[in-house]
């Protein structure tokens, strides 16, 4: 009789429910074609008229957006017992009417009696359903400098449809106010308030979006902007909910697309790049500022949104003066001793690290991964890795690992704490250091807030929904805004909040030192700024670090472009947000190799300056270069290296600049011989992740490359061999590759 949830009792539950705390259960509908070809979604549920139920509460969830469906912003409620009035008609399709109807409902009240209680013997409603949909859409902006007319051309364009309105107006100097430029002014524009100009947007013929372009002066220093879609509907920036400020000024801006901002090469003009980037930050956060002066209402929300945004700032400003790693040459470094050698700075080993990922997808599945993994310590080490990445060692709701939950609970899919702290210690005896799998970016909540929406968290770290970002539609967090893409299985964890961060230092040292974990594999990176990284790695020193930042490479009508540099950049500025204090994979290189050994399209990889294409051939100390993992290989398959040609792809990668990564199943199948091998030749002729390397050939069927000039390889079905006064000797070979070194 009460309005709270109870779960069902177990007689009563549909096949395949599965338990949700102790409040509910959660079933999964049957699909099945109607009559007319649509598909139905149902389940049913079967009860006798004894049961003690007097009415099912639901709400519908779509697995595959993880959208909610909700009747009226509440939960709907299906009364199974109650009393009508007189006069309400019960038969089919009737009963008792849903709410907003004139028919009362009453709860039935043990031993009331009265001829108005009823059991209701059929019902039948259709509800109308609120269904959210969120979509991102883009906004470009071209600025065209013309010497002869001393004037700009500014051309507007976006995706959207139908009837979108530019709300503008320029800037003089550093004054940041709106002004409105003289005539004359595009078509479909009105001067609004004597403030800015409203300027309908054209829509294009084949109805692809709208645009507009026009003139401006040459002496207007930038150009602020919002679009307007209805009265209600205003679309700002949603990198900061900002008004939108194109400069107009000649500015070299850090990481443009004219020429990327390549950490570790830089030029003595470098900073000042760097900083005009964050003065245009600065102005965006100006702006935004300005523009909400007539706003009375104190939004202590917005307050601290502005003191974040203005703390990154400072601190990235503060990063580029101070930071000697960014700014050292990536010079060609020759060492002896490779035992000697000590890391340049935290999170980069020694440069001479190859790393083993020790699981694939299915490893949970035995419950003693530990223990196995650990039985093939001594053979990882005598093959030559020297690191070995583990599972993501926590609590979870998956049973891989990549849904953490308690976050102190060590016990999981793979072992016990007991069992992961063994295995740290077999492979530290045979000389190898090991990584954990750090999934920082969100996490499942133990507990649901008022609304039913999982984002109050238990254990050791028992955060409320302050530590969820508040642009994750589906989580209601009460944080901030998200630094990065967001994850949408799970909550996305607020990283700008105070007490998650301490919270997370504290952890990560916690398991350094109870657990032994040498360094971090840090899962999705993309989903928040590499600044807290910096602050996460210099907490806990470690010894190696790698990031997981995967997103799309470039293309052009179904065809990988040919010129990677944005895509490596993205990737280069997350590893300079985080000072160089952690590396990442380098996604760019794969992704080339891909296209360059599917199509026989060698040429791609060398870019337009002679270097790899890939972050290796920026910066390679950095970059940890890998061709398979448990995401895109193993079961998943998610972007599976070209079938039979995987031995090309580690002749490539154990050869390079960079550190590579060695898959669990390729080490340990038909290719171990011929992998160990080529891992042999690097640890021989010490090539490490700043070695020297000559591209040679980068043609249709065939690339080849000279490495610290005692090193040749090539593949491809393309003929190569070595010419010159050195005498190279054939040191690997298989299947369109072949290696050689120079005689000693």
């Amino acid at each position: 009789g009460s309005s709270e949830w109870d779960q069902p009792p177990s007689e009563i539950r549909p096949p395949g429910s599965v338990p949700i705390k102790d409040s509910a259960i959660e079933t999964p509908l049957e699909t099945s074609p109607n009559s007319e070809g649509h598909i139905l979604h149902e389940v049913q549920i079967k009860f006798d008229k004894d049961t003690p139920v007097a009415a099912i509460n639901f709400v519908l969830k779509e697995e595959g957006t993880g959208a909610w469906f909700q009747h009226k912003g509440g939960d709907f409620r299906i009364p199974l017992s109650g009393s009508l009035k007189d006069g309400d008609p019960l038969g089919a399709k009737q009963g008792v009417k849903p709410e907003g109807s004139n028919a009362q409902l009453k709860e039935a009240v043990p031993g009331e009696k009265g001829p108005s209680t009823k059991c209701i013997s059929e019902f039948y409603e259709e509800y109308p359903i609120l269904k959210s949909e969120y979509f991102e859409h883009f906004v470009s902006v071209a600025v065209t400098e013309n010497s002869e007319t001393d004037k700009s051309l500014v051309e507007f364009y976006t995706d959207i449809t139908g009837d979108v309105i530019i709300h503008w107006g320029v800037c003089k100097g550093n004054t940041m106010t709106w002004e409105i430029p003289p005539e004359p002014h595009p078509p479909n524009t009105k001067i609004f308030r004597q403030k800015a100009l409203q300027t309908l947007l054209e829509q294009k013929t084949d109805g692809t979006g709208s645009a507009v372009s026009f003139l401006l002066d040459a002496d207007y220093s930038g150009l602020v902007f919002v679009l307007k879609l209805n009265e209600h509907t205003w679309l700002r920036n949603l990198e900061n909910g900002f008004d939108f400020y194109i400069p107009l000024t000649r500015v070299e801006q850090f990481g443009s697309t004219q020429e990327p901002h390549r950490a570790g090469e830089h030029k003595l003009d470098d900073k000042s790049a760097q900083t005009d980037g964050l003065i245009s930050d600065i102005r965006n956060l100006v702006v935004g500022l300005s523009s909400r002066r007539g706003q009375r209402a104190k939004n202590k929300v917005l307050q601290e949104d502005i003191l974040q945004e203005i703390e990154r700032l400072a601190a990235e400003a503060y990063s580029i003066f101070r930071s000697p790693t960014i700014d050292a040459i990536e010079d060609p470094v020759y060492i002896d001793d490779p035992e000697s050698v000590k890391p340049a700075c935290s999170g980069t080993g020694s440069g001479f690290e190859i790393v083993c990922q020790g699981f694939n997808w299915e490893s949970h599945k035995s419950g003693k991964w530990y223990v196995e993994l650990g039985t093939k310590a001594k053979e990882l080490s005598s093959l030559g890795f020297t690191i070995v990445w583990s599972p993501p060692p926590t609590d979870s709701v998956s049973p891989e690992g990549y849904m953490p939950r308690d976050l102190y609970n060590l016990n999981s899919r793979y072992g016990t704490m007991a069992e992961l702290k063994q295995l740290v210690d077999i492979f530290h005896e045979n000389g190898v250091k090991v990584l954990g799998d750090a999934v920082l970016n969100h996490r499942c909540a133990q507990f649901q807030n008022q609304n039913g929406i999982w984002n109050i968290f238990g254990g050791r770290m028992n955060w409320d929904d302050r530590a969820v970002v508040a642009d994750d539609p589906h989580f209601q967090g009460r944080g901030n805004k998200s630094s990065g893409d967001n994850f949408h299985a799970a909550p996305n964890i607020d990283h700008s909040q105070d007490f998650v961060r301490t919270d997370i230092k504290e952890w990560l040292r916690w398991m350094r030192k109870e657990v032994g974990y040498d360094g971090w594999r840090l899962d999705f990176a993309r989903g928040f700024w590499g600044g807290y990284v910096k602050d996460y790695m210099e907490a806990t020193e470690p010894y190696f670090a790698v990031g997981e930042y995967w997103d799309s490479l470039s293309y052009t009508y179904g065809e990988m472009d040919y010129n990677q540099d944005a895509h490596r950049q993205r990737i280069v500025d997350w590893i300079n947000a985080t000072n160089g204090t952690a590396g990442a994979f380098d996604v760019t290189t794969k992704g080339i190799l891909h296209m360059a050994l599917e199509r026989s399209e060698y040429w791609r990889l060398s870019d337009e300056k002679g270097k790899p294409p890939g972050v290796l051939g920026w910066w390679p100390s950095r970059a940890v270069t890998f061709i398979e993992n448990h995401d895109t290989g193993s079961t998943q398959g998610h972007w599976r290296f070209p079938y039979g040609m995987e031995m090309q792809g580690y002749a490539y990668i154990l050869t390079h600049p960079g550190t590579p990564a060695v898959f669990y199943d390729h080490i340990f199948s038909h290719l171990q011989q011929d992998i160990a091998k080529l891992m042999s030749i690097r640890c021989r002729l010490k090539i490490q992740c700043r070695s020297k390397i000559k591209i040679l050939k980068a043609e249709q069927n065939l690339y080849a490359a000279e490495i610290n000039e005692n090193l040749l390889m090539k593949i491809g079905a393309g003929h190569f061999e070595p010419t010159g006064p050195v005498n190279w000797i054939v040191a690997a070979e298989g299947h369109d590759y072949k290696i050689w070194e120079a005689a000693s």
